[in-house]
């Protein structure tokens, strides 16, 4: 069946696949897993791109410093102002420093650690390591001693370059003892690595680069990126030239080429460690875009009135920040404010799914533009005031909050993806949005459903395997497809929806499946819960177990006339009426069997520190089942 622009979805077989493109041909695919198993679902998108087989993307920096040496491409802070970097300048520095790389003994093919916050010398440095043929290993700046030396001795990275002191005495710590001992180089020491790098390197002869790019190839790795860990050690995911460009062209096919352009800017404040910062960051570097950095989280509103964004990319706790500080906002102001709050937010959700619909009422259109006046200009404004798009990934955002911003003008893309798939893989596009999905296949790349509803994805930009994990790769990879470990569903137009982890599927003890994402989604859509776990394996119903958000927690005693610690509170029959309330609301998701009967409040929050949560976030449940696992058993009492 024909999807969206021309898209393909098959069901009991084949009906044709596009062999006259003379591009993208996915029969082989298809015959044979249509032979073997006629209950799967596919759909897969054509491309019109094509990677040369000697690509390096260091040439991005190189190819926009000849076409347009004078353009932005970044701006940096510098003594509280924003600097304006050329893309000549850019490309200067990222030669100077990838000179300084060679005059240091970094060979093509050699892996080099990066741990630092996101900010404009990450990129500088990842470009040189390019420059010279390596292969960047990120790491996160919030890592651990013992997860460094794990990084540093898997990859058998030759340097690492730290963006502080306190990270120096870290990395110090994790590669003692490793043979050889890897070099520890500082961004902001005594001694600043890239000023010391471009003096190093200033009797080095510029045709060495020359050389060096020449020697990289399309499917030489570019980069080493090490999985989360939910469960077991970080693998390190070989991302090659090729997947980088391929994602960055794919995107660049869609309608969003029209927000990706020279003179369009956008704030980068996600961990550039992490797979889809890091792409988007290239995709829009290569676009053209002028990039601006920060990592100060707390400060985001005030750097987006500075910037003004045209397009942001965030995850779902930032989104879900703003509409909960606005909500604040408006409670604090009143009971009238609070009020009119509560009905411009069911405003904008109904404006949205009618839309969507293709209805709206008259009643609604007059609602809808009286609170765009009162309520929507504010959030709006909030984002810069000039955002065209927004981009949410890293986790599901939920449908609620998506129909909000929808419905007050700012329009957020889901997509699907993984370290594996080089970020997104699947996306909600403008003009092709459909809420609730993770969109359609990007183009070149496919999607099928295995008999038991795991994702499996193919195309260009899904990686070549794990580093020197022939076991792991094996596992995950087969044949030109990889196996997410996520569970979907793809509907009559190809949109994709995920539906949990197979990791993650809760079997109780009557023989019920539950996949708990869309009932820890619904619950954390709650301003005063932070985080949910559904429990409940071999056990005759779901539980969950719940964090409260500190800030979220505070602001409901100020409103409620409350005092008292978490554990009085939680014997208050407000805050008990509110969780139940709350509780109820999530359970009209799902069927009776699979709504959560008992919850237990946890006095402390999830964090990285503590161990329950990974670096980018993503809750570690085998970790928080171990921790918990008193207060679990003691809700089956």
């Amino acid at each position: 069946m024909a999807g969206l622009d021309g898209r393909l979805t098959c069901y009991d077989g084949c009906l044709t696949c596009y062999t006259a493109t003379g591009i993208v041909c996915f029969q082989t695919y298809c015959d044979r897993f249509h032979r073997e198993d006629p209950l799967r679902e596919y759909v897969a998108a054509p491309a019109k791109f094509t990677v040369d087989d000697d690509w390096s993307c260091v040439q991005s920096a190189y190819d926009r410093a000849a076409r347009t040496p004078n353009n932005v491409a970044f701006q940096r802070p510098v003594h509280g102002r924003w600097i304006d970097v050329t893309n000549k300048e850019f490309a200067d520095t990222v030669r100077s420093v990838a000179r300084g790389l060679v005059a240091r003994g970094i060979e093509a093919g050699d892996r080099v650690a990066l741990l630092c916050s996101t900010r404009y010398e990450w990129n500088v440095i990842d470009f040189a390591i390019w420059a010279v043929g390596g292969v960047t290993v990120p790491v996160y700046d919030s890592s651990s001693s013992d997860q460094i030396r794990w990084i540093m001795e898997d990859s058998s990275a030759r340097l690492i370059i730290v963006e502080k002191d306190t990270h120096a005495a870290l990395a110090r710590e994790g590669v003692e003892g490793l043979s050889p001992v890897p070099a520890v180089a500082v961004i902001d020491g005594d001694s600043p690595v890239i000023d010391a790098l471009i003096a190093e390197g200033a009797d080095v002869d510029e045709s060495v680069l020359d050389t060096r790019r020449a020697s990289v190839r399309a499917d030489s790795p570019a980069t080493l990126i090490y999985t989360s860990g939910t469960t077991g050690r970080p693998k390190g995911c070989m991302l090659t030239h090729r997947n980088f460009m391929s994602e960055t062209l794919a995107v660049l096919e869609t309608p969003f080429k029209s927000y990706l352009r020279d003179d369009a800017t956008t704030v980068m404040f996600l961990p550039l460690a992490h797979v889809l910062a890091r792409a988007i960051t290239y995709a829009g570097f290569h676009a053209g875009v002028t990039i601006a950095h920060s990592s100060d989280i707390a400060n985001l509103v005030d750097t987006f009135g500075e910037m003004r964004p045209h397009y942001i990319l965030a995850v779902p706790r930032v989104f879900q920040k703003v509409f909960t500080k606005a909500q604040a906002t408006a409670q604090d102001g009143g009971a009238f404010k609070a009020w009119m709050f509560e009905k411009a937010t069911g405003t904008a959700v109904a404006y949205s799914k009618a839309r969507q619909a293709g209805r709206i009422g008259p009643v609604l259109k007059l609602r809808h533009a009286l609170f765009s006046k009162l309520v929507y200009g504010k959030l709006v404004a909030a984002l810069g005031g000039r955002c065209e798009i927004a981009i949410s990934g890293g986790a599901a955002l939920g449908e609620r909050l998506t129909h909000f911003f929808d419905g007050i003008g700012v329009n957020i893309f889901e997509g699907y993806g993984l370290t594996e798939t080089c970020a997104a893989i699947t996306v909600n596009t403008p003009g092709n949005l459909r809420i609730g999905s993770v969109g359609q296949p990007l183009p070149g790349c496919a999607v099928r459903l295995a008999t038991d509803g795991e994702v499996e994805v193919s195309g260009p930009v899904v990686a070549t395997g794990y580093w020197q994990n022939e076991k792991a790769t094996a596992e995950s990879f087969s044949d030109g497809w990889f196996r997410t470990g996520d569970l979907g569903s793809i509907d009559e137009d190809g949109y994709l929806r995920i539906t949990g982890r197979k990791k993650e599927i809760i079997v109780t003890a009557g023989g019920k499946n539950v996949a708990p994402a869309q009932l820890e989604d619904a619950l954390r859509a709650d301003p005063l819960i932070a985080e949910a776990v559904c429990v409940g394996d071999g056990k005759p119903f779901v539980s969950v177990l719940l964090t409260l958000d500190p800030e979220a927690l505070e602001r409901w005693k100020t409103q409620n006339g409350k005092t008292g610690s978490l554990y009085e509170l939680l014997k208050d029959a407000t805050m008990i009426q509110h969780l139940d309330q709350a509780l109820t609301a999530a359970n009209r998701a799902v069927s009776h069997t699979e709504s959560v009967k008992k919850y237990h409040v946890l006095p402390d929050q999830f964090t990285e520190e503590t161990g329950e949560l990974t670096a980018s976030l993503k809750v570690k449940r085998n970790i928080v089942h171990q921790k918990y696992a008193s207060q679990i058993e003691a809700l089956y009492a």
